[in-house]
Parts: C-alpha cells; sequence; structure tokens
C-alpha cells in the first residue's frame, strides 16, 4: 500500500540521506512530498520551500532529516500537517517534538526510513 510520504529536509544533492531515501521511497512506488530549504527537483517532484509552509493534505508518512536545532522553527507547521507517523533519522532524534506529536495521536518511530524499506517495515 502507498504512503503518502513527505521528506522533511529533501535536497537534490545525492549524496544526502534525504536523496536516497526519495529515490527509494519512489522506487516502492511511495508518492513522495519533497520539503526543503533548497529550491530543485526530484523524481519528477519540485521541492516545496519550507518557509512558504504549504498545505499538504492526506499526509501518512512525515521523515525528517533537519537535524533537531532546526527542527525548532518549523515544528508548530510540521504537526498543523497531522501525518499519521513522523520517523525520526539517525541525527534527528527529538524528544520534545515526538511528545508533542504523540500528545496529539501521531505516532512516532526512531528509526531509518531506508532501513525500514528495505526490511519491509516501513
Amino acid at each position: 500500500m502507498s504512503k503518502k510520504t513527505a521528506i522533511i529536509g529533501a535536497t537534490p544533492h545525492t549524496s544526502r540521506f534525504a536523496y536516497l531515501a526519495a529515490e527509494r521511497l519512489t522506487s516502492y512506488h511511495h508518492e513522495i512530498v519533497p520539503l526543503g530549504i533548497r529550491k530543485g527537483n526530484i523524481f519528477g517532484k519540485e521541492i516545496m520551500q519550507l518557509s512558504d509552509q504549504p498545505e499538504i493534505p492526506n499526509i501518512d508518512t512525515m521523515t525528517l532529516y533537519i537535524n533537531p536545532d532546526h527542527q525548532k522553527e518549523w515544528e508548530d507547521y510540521l504537526l498543523s500537517l497531522s501525518p499519521k507517523r513522523i520517523i525520526f533519522n539517525p541525527g534527528t532524534e527529538n524528544p520534545d517534538l515526538a511528545r508533542r506529536a504523540a500528545n496529539q495521536g501521531i505516532e512516532t518511530v526512531n528509526g531509518c526510513t531506508l532501513v525500514m524499506l528495505s526490511s519491509s517495515t516501513y
């Protein structure tokens, strides 16, 4: 089943984990919604600017690729998108955001999107 996934910290730089996640998610036929601070396209999708805080309905999963210090300014916006689940990839773990998400009924996972996809636990 396809899971609409917002990639927070999306980038067109091919060496970054956010790019690799977009590639893998696309290959597994999950719809990606790339959000970042740099302009560009990945896998046929324009990277939407976090600063624009676009409305994005029906997000199943949000996967984070920005460190906790940079998450702070976007926390309210990210929670307003009401994903069903937030994946905190290695280096993005944020207990405060995880607690706030859990209080809204959002599942939180400290894990790796790439590993989850390859192990069929996504």
